[in-house]
């Protein structure tokens, strides 16, 4: 029973919904890690001058939830969940490289490009992955000799 479950899960969300659920789970995750145990603004000054990271942490958790829920969506119509997927991590990426410009956090360049190649930079890539991008073999022809 948990196996046709499963299929049945997988066949509604495809590729792209898959890619979408899990990065969402992590996004929303990551924000709850926030509000659980706030880290230290170190290089994150700029988003802090706005608001606190609790509030930065609920931008996480919406832009999560909205990615997540974007994974049921038809392909051609979840392009609000890559928007949303991109907001925290292109929010972040930019904060710790004006950190590293203005000479407040010097480990911020590393932090910086981690966030625009494995977040930005993936999630840039999965948009642009079809659904279905290999086309299905061509089935033998009965009563047909080659």
């Amino acid at each position: 029973m948990r196996c046709r479950a499963a299929r049945r899960l997988r066949k509604t969300l495809g590729r792209r919904g898959s890619f979408l659920a899990v990065i969402g789970t992590g996004k929303t995750c990551w924000g709850i890690s926030f509000l659980v145990n706030p880290p230290t603004d170190h290089g994150l000054q700029l988003l802090t001058q706005a608001t606190s990271l609790r509030n930065w942490a609920w931008l996480w958790i919406a832009c999560g939830t909205a990615t997540f829920a974007s994974a049921f969506l038809q392909v051609g119509r979840d392009k609000l969940g890559y928007l949303a997927a991109l907001i925290p991590p292109t929010a972040w990426a930019t904060a710790y490289t004006t950190a590293v410009i203005t000479g407040n956090y010097s480990r911020g360049g590393f932090v910086a490009i981690w966030y625009l190649t494995s977040h930005v930079g993936v999630i840039l890539w999965a948009a642009t992955v079809p659904e279905y991008s290999v086309p299905p073999a061509p089935r033998p022809r009965r009563g047909k000799a080659p």
